[in-house]
């Protein structure tokens, strides 16, 4: 795992197109600005690892032969039921 080090107002950025700003910090909470193109999804980490974990649920109840399954458990970043609303809008987009 990279650590760095930002202070208020600064960046990183993540493959040239992905930008994660320290935008406040007030006591043990960190505010972050994510900027990244509408194709990357972001998550917070607890909903990925609830979202993950309820797909797998239904992989499990779904019969082996249904090809919904099959493309849900081969092609996680293509799962229908993951929700891309899950980010604040910020007040410039």
């Amino acid at each position: 795992m990279l650590v760095l080090t930002r202070r208020c107002n600064e960046s990183i950025v993540i493959a040239n197109d992905i930008e994660v700003k320290i935008l406040k910090i007030q006591g043990s909470q960190v505010h972050l600005g994510i900027n990244a193109p509408r194709s990357i999804t972001v998550y917070r980490e607890e909903v990925y690892q609830r979202v993950m974990s309820e797909n797998k649920a239904a992989v499990h109840e779904s019969s082996p032969g249904n090809s919904t399954t099959a493309k849900l458990h081969d092609n996680p970043g293509s799962r229908p039921d993951i929700r891309k609303n899950d980010r604040k809008k910020s007040p410039d987009s």
